[in-house]
């Protein structure tokens, strides 16, 4: 039905489990589903840990991490990708991102065309992209300096003036506009693994869009 329904679009550990969690042995990362005929798939991510960026790219269909230090510096080279995670947190490569009101990727498709709404681009901030939680009960967290897309990170809320803190998925499809023209459609699934271990990435994807 999916790939039906495209058509029209490709014509046109500590003390604080609650906080970190106990990483479990999970394998089968990265893109673990891909149906080229109906232009669908899904991408699984460990994103435990608070000093990694996950790097994601669909043309190649292959992901990419980074070790994360406090000046915002990386140590590694990613030279093709077209989103990032960092544990819940979002990045583009200078591409947009716009919110949907569909709540799933085949409602989505079967609506055969792209819904207006405002493309928002990646910021520069200092005062998001959490790198150690280890203080949060002083009142201390170290953010690292980043790029951060504010759309596409509300995939996920997660509120913090509550102990523990609440997650809430949006179960929001968003569309990724890359800086050359290409286009995904992305609809975070889950945020935990089987062990309910949080910090566990399932993506599900449409791509590419027709323009």
């Amino acid at each position: 039905m999916m790939g039906a329904a495209m058509m029209p679009l490709s014509s046109c550990n500590g003390t604080f489990n609650w906080i970190y969690d106990e990483p479990s042995l999970a394998a089968d990362f990265g893109f673990i589903e891909i149906d080229e005929a109906a232009g669908t798939g899904t991408i699984y991510i460990d994103a435990t840990s608070y000093a990694k960026w996950t790097y994601i790219d669909f043309q190649s269909a292959t992901i990419d991490t980074t070790m994360l230090s406090a000046d915002g510096s990386e140590n590694g080279d990613v030279l093709s990708w077209d989103f990032a995670v960092h544990r819940y947190d979002t990045k583009t490569n200078e591409g947009l991102v716009m919110e949907t009101s569909f709540t799933s990727l085949d409602a989505f498709a079967e609506s055969g065309k792209l819904p207006d709404g405002e493309w928002v681009a990646d910021i520069w901030t200092d005062s998001t992209v959490t790198i150690d939680m280890s203080g949060m009960m002083d009142g201390e967290i170290v953010y690292a300096p980043s790029y951060y897309n504010a759309e596409l990170s509300k995939w996920l809320d997660v509120d913090t003036s509550t102990m523990p803190p609440v997650y809430a998925l949006s179960g929001k499809v968003y569309l990724l506009k890359t800086a050359d023209g290409r286009m995904a459609a992305i609809r975070l699934s889950n945020y935990m693994n089987e062990s309910k271990v949080k910090g566990y990435m399932t993506i599900d994807y449409i791509y590419p869009l027709g323009l």
